[in-house]
């Protein structure tokens, strides 16, 4: 019975998930029925990552043990380091990122996904040790000492101290933690389903990660970000905004930042996120480039906002890291820092009723193509 094709698999449900719900229509996003306001305005990135783990926000004794076992298994092993150490500086954090992952289940085998204690505590190493592993390649590269995690901060500040040396304040803190919760899960994006992929098959949870990250990669995935500061600083300045938006859209060029398969309005997480962005500018100052942003994003607005195209997570988050003094290029890293504990909810419950990924495809090639000898061919493979 012949299949319709569906690009991209748009528009095709491939799972049920109770994890997170979009409305793209009326701009919603939850987290196991919780508001994604709620949680950014109330709640931590260990918090969240527990309600997207177990099904509920963790009360007072949960709460407490997740932060000790967390603070237990961030230090990373010596080899991860020495292989880190070994990797191009010049090389992208995202390719360390995966390579770092993907060595860490040879460390810690986790081989039989059967074992709810070990998926557990598979979860606890993944979340608690990503921070670690891309402070470590970030002070690796600038060539700085690679700093060991303190057992007496946060999951985030202690992301921000050994990133930078310097124990962060409260408003950084508060502003990376709830760039972790934004990003912590939205639904069968790429990654996601890259996730469910190789989950599906069994494969161990280190690995179901390392796909994901490598999906995350791509600019028209987590890459975005870092894409819009680079566009940003294309600009160069206020008063370049209006010429330079006005010529991608004649050229009808994609704008960075802009837009999204779901929503079609404004982004809930984009508007938080200009909130911190403005949060960020009052205690450090405003810049040049958050004030180009400012003006992009109000042109953007006025001439495609009736479209349903308007900013979308990418366009400020970037704002916010790089008021936070952190390199462009480590922008996705951090996205996946975040977004672990969706993946790891994802493969958790893509094993209560797994069935392998296996779908098909329309062939549109040829048939019968007689085989010839080397001597006899001649077109196009000459």
């Amino acid at each position: 019975m012949p299949h319709e094709f569906v690009p991209g698999l748009e528009g095709v449900p491939i799972a049920e998930s109770a994890i997170s719900f979009v409305d793209g229509l009326k701009g919603v996003l939850e987290y196991r029925g919780i508001r994604i306001e709620n949680l950014a305005e109330h709640s931590t990135y260990e918090e969240t990552a527990h309600l997207l783990l177990k099904g509920d926000l963790p009360d007072q004794a949960a709460l407490g043990s997740l932060i000790h076992e967390l603070a237990n298994h961030r230090r990373l092993e010596s080899q991860i380091i020495d292989l880190l150490k070994c990797l191009p500086e010049y090389g992208h954090p995202m390719d360390a990122l995966q390579a770092a992952i993907a060595a860490l289940g040879m460390f810690h085998p986790a081989r039989d996904v059967t074992k709810d204690a070990e998926n557990h505590l598979s979860c606890i190493r993944l979340i608690a040790k990503l921070p670690s592993i891309v402070s470590a390649f970030e002070r690796f590269r600038n060539g700085a000492e690679i700093l060991s995690p303190r057992e007496d901060l946060g999951h985030t500040a202690n992301f921000l101290y050994t990133l930078t040396g310097v124990e962060p304040n409260h408003v950084s803190v508060k502003a990376l933690d709830v760039c972790l919760i934004l990003h912590a899960d939205h639904t069968m994006n790429a990654s996601t389903f890259s996730g469910r992929v190789t989950g599906s098959t069994l494969a161990d949870p280190y690995t179901v990660v390392s796909s994901a990250v490598g999906t995350l990669s791509g600019p028209l995935h987590g890459g975005a970000n870092e894409q819009v500061l680079d566009m940003l600083r294309e600009i160069g300045s206020v008063q370049n905004a209006e010429t330079y938006i006005e010529n991608k859209m004649a050229n009808k060029d994609r704008i960075m930042g802009f837009g999204h398969r779901v929503y079609k309005t404004k982004d809930p997480r984009a508007i938080i996120l200009r909130r911190l962005a403005d949060e960020m500018t009052e205690e450090h100052g405003s810049t040049e480039l958050y004030e180009i942003a400012l003006r992009v994003d109000e042109i953007v607005t006025e001439r495609l906002g009736e479209k349903g195209i308007f900013a979308n997570v990418d366009f400020y988050s970037g704002i916010v890291y790089d008021a936070l003094g952190i390199r462009s290029d480590a922008f996705t890293p951090i996205f996946a820092m975040g977004r672990v504990a969706g993946w790891l909810a994802h493969w958790l419950e893509q094993l209560i009723d797994n069935r392998i990924f296996r779908p098909t495809q329309i062939y549109a090639g040829e048939h019968d193509i007689p085989y010839r000898p080397a001597e006899q061919r001649g077109g196009k493979s000459s």
